[in-house]
């Protein structure tokens, strides 16, 4: 039964659909030119620094100074919070979301309460453009 556990310690862990694409887009080049990849399905490889604390429906991946969100919707998938740290392959539709100053403001307000850190709203200037992967499935590894 150890040896058991053991082996599951080191597996990967499957959520949501099978990926369906087998090379991955880096995070920077998705980051540099994301016009050229909005509405279309990407698969990303980054390391897991966040995870939604409430419901687990987005985790952000980060590939040196790039980073990604993905989102699933609310029960879709739910990304562990024990995905920290370790390294996830995802894929979706990359979404191109264009939010006024203050939709950043409540959204900025959201992520900081989640994440318990602290907030100013008068940081937030304009509005602006985010990209996200609608995630349809992931895999995360040791």
């Amino acid at each position: 039964a150890l040896l058991a556990c053991g082996a599951l310690l080191g597996a990967e862990v499957k959520l949501g659909k099978p990926l369906t694409l087998t090379q991955a887009t880096p995070i920077r080049e998705i980051s540099s030119h994301p016009a050229q990849y909005s509405g279309k399905t990407v698969l990303v490889r980054g390391k897991v620094t966040e995870v939604c604390e409430m419901m687990g429906c987005w985790m952000k991946l980060v590939d040196g100074e790039q980073s990604l969100r993905v989102k699933v919707n609310d029960g879709d998938i739910v990304f562990p919070k024990t995905a920290i740290g370790k390294t996830a392959l995802a894929e979706g539709k990359l979404m191109e979301i264009k939010l006024t100053r203050e939709q950043a403001i409540a959204r900025a307000r959201h992520e900081a309460e989640e994440q318990k850190r602290p907030f100013r709203a008068e940081s937030i200037k304009s509005g602006l453009t985010i990209y996200q992967i609608q995630g349809t499935g992931a895999v995360v590894s040791e």
